[in-house]
């Protein structure tokens, strides 16, 4: 079996992908499979890589599944720490998507392991996975989304700001959250626990208020939005909460979203982690992403598709924090060498790490020593071959690679766009 070579990688149409050849991922599928013809009048949402039952990849020249190729030799294909690490002799790890997002994505959380186990045993058709889906996003074009919840004081301040916004919550519980609230409160104190119980509080108000009680807040709120923007305490958020209302009217993700989570804005090259049970969403812009194995999802606005209310309460971390601290630190990759330059974003989490690297100071040679497990690399832009021992192969944008443990490999850049993400695990 070769030790790198190229996957068919799979393409999924939800509603909110960008359309026709706007979307990276259209233009990856079509421009690494030729077979693949664009339809420029629907969405295409995200590229999947991996051995995911729901979207698989397949070796390029047999067509065999990627899958079927570690089943017939795991330790060679995913090495024999990450066999007895995550204990599968068929299956990667990770999951490696590239999403391109025209339309906010539903307002959702993703369950840990054991609160998977318990969701996938008692409701199988909405929970496909045993597996928990802590997840991190790399920039790839200027991106928005929500993260984590803001911190308490600006919830706080909203809620004396925005009447419609206390509507939804209640005089009780609003005033029962202003006055007690400690925003200087230690990690993992018990006044951070008193924080965290007066914020389930409530975000649960507003996930279980009536349609009628959002709808007409709603139309409150957005007016607001248009008339009277200096009353939000945020330059961006009324144009915000406009556009998402233009996507989504009188939806309850205008107050469990746009009012009480991050809205986070990160330039090309930047990334933010999320946690399992920490709510988020995606609002625009080109992503590659990494998960656990899972395609496990708890909704909460800005969709048509089940919401599991009583779940998404009880089960996030309520974790409150600024933007800022979302984001990611990349780190030097000291396993690499020569023309180039490869950062190393590593989240605390086993499934995976991303590595990116780019030749923007010059075209050239990067070598790689093996790594300790398997990789799927992905070429975003620019033109150049994967190298490793006597094999040679073309690297174009969309083109997809395996490359199997302990395997060293060469990146040569012909121009100084090209560029590539590489998902990765390794047992230590």
């Amino acid at each position: 079996m070769a030790k790198v070579f190229r996957l068919d990688a799979g393409f999924q149409q939800y509603d909110w992908g960008k359309i026709g050849s706007s979307s990276a991922v259209a233009q990856f599928a079509a421009h690494s499979d030729p077979s693949v013809k664009i339809e420029e009048e629907k969405p295409y949402a995200e590229l999947w890589m991996g051995t995911h039952h729901k979207v698989p990849s397949f070796k390029q020249d047999t067509k065999e599944s990627l899958r079927d190729l570690i089943e017939a030799d795991p330790v060679g294909m995913l090495g024999q720490g990450n066999i007895a690490k995550f204990g599968s002799t068929k299956e990667l790890p990770f999951l490696f998507k590239v999403l391109s997002i025209e339309k906010v994505l539903s307002i959702q959380a993703h369950p840990d392991k054991a609160l998977a186990k318990v969701l996938h045993f008692n409701d199988p058709a909405n929970y496909p996975d045993d597996n928990h889906k802590p997840e991190m996003a790399v920039a790839v074009t200027d991106f928005e989304g929500f993260c984590g919840f803001k911190p308490l004081e600006e919830i706080a301040d909203e809620l004396q700001r925005i009447p419609e916004f206390r509507n939804v919550v209640g005089d009780e519980v609003a005033e029962v959250f202003i006055k007690n609230i400690k925003p200087d409160a230690e990690k993992d104190s018990a006044e951070d626990a008193e924080n965290k119980k007066l914020l389930q509080q409530v975000f649960g108000k507003v996930m279980n208020a009536s349609d009628e009680l959002i709808v007409k807040n709603a139309r409150g709120l957005i007016k607001r939005a248009h008339d009277s923007p200096a009353d939000f305490n945020k330059a961006d958020l009324p144009k915000l909460l406009i556009d998402l209302n233009e996507q989504f009217p009188d939806d309850v993700g205008l107050f469990c979203g746009g009012l009480l989570l991050n809205h986070c804005s990160l330039k090309a090259g930047e990334a933010i982690f999320l946690r399992a049970k920490d709510p988020h969403a995606y609002i625009s812009g080109d992503i590659i992403e990494c998960m656990a194995a899972s395609d496990n999802v708890v909704r909460a606005g800005f969709t048509p598709k089940f919401k599991d209310v009583k779940n998404l309460v009880e089960m996030l971390t309520y974790t409150y924090d600024s933007v800022e601290k979302q984001k990611m630190t990349p780190e030097k990759f000291a396993r690499s060498f020569g023309q180039g330059k490869s950062i190393l974003f590593n989240p605390p989490i086993e499934e995976f790490a991303v590595l990116a690297t780019t030749f923007q100071d010059g075209v050239g040679t990067r070598h790689f020593e093996g790594f300790q497990g398997p990789s799927i690399v992905i070429t975003t832009k620019g033109n150049g071959y994967i190298k490793t021992g006597d094999l040679k192969l073309k690297a174009e944008p969309g083109f997809v690679f395996f490359i199997a443990p302990e395997t060293e490999v060469d990146f040569f850049a012909e121009d100084t766009e090209f560029t590539t993400y590489r998902a990765f695990v390794e047992p230590n």
